[in-house]
């Protein structure tokens, strides 16, 4: 039991400020993606001696952190809930400051699917397949919310922003 708090830890001060930026990515609010880390991570702990195992902690981290923020996005009392605050100073300069407090603010617009598919694509680098993995869905499933999210993004941020997804 002590070996397996040990790696539990262990794969937890590793990974937790990557899950953080993860789950900020899917739900555009820093306290929220607290709590969706920490119940993901419960949920981890559940499942370790089977996923040590087996092999494939990262992707069943992000599988279940993906599937609990789409989860709680469904339920009643987020839908009337509205976020308040301001999002923390980013590093850099200026405009590029600018430019990610725009891209946020659109990667907050898109459905969560969408949401869930751009940033494990485009900010995480998963392959079409292991998305699809991922999320329990079709690899034409995961190309259309991805093609779709990126065209809001897209219409959203208008000209002056980067091309998105060009380079891939």
């Amino acid at each position: 039991m002590r070996d397996r708090d040990r790696e539990f830890s262990e794969y937890v001060d590793a990974r937790a400020l990557v899950l953080r930026r993860t789950a900020y990515l899917l739900c555009g609010d820093w306290h929220r993606a607290e709590d969706l880390v920490q119940t993901a991570l419960a949920k981890l702990y559940v499942a370790w001696p089977r996923l040590v195992r087996a092999g494939g902690v990262d992707s069943y981290t992000r599988k279940v952190l993906v599937n609990t923020t789409v989860d709680e996005s469904r339920r009643a009392y987020r839908r009337r809930e509205t976020t308040v605050g301001t999002i923390p100073e980013p590093r850099g300069d200026a405009a590029r400051s600018e430019d990610r407090v725009d891209v946020l603010t659109a990667l907050a617009k898109l459905p969560p699917g969408q949401r869930a598919v751009v940033v494990l694509r485009y900010w995480e680098d998963q392959s079409v397949s292991e998305t699809a993995r991922l999320l329990g869905r079709t690899e034409g499933t995961v190309k259309s919310q991805a093609s779709k999210g990126l065209a809001a993004l897209r219409a959203l941020l208008g000209a002056d922003h980067v091309a998105l997804g060009e380079q891939r």
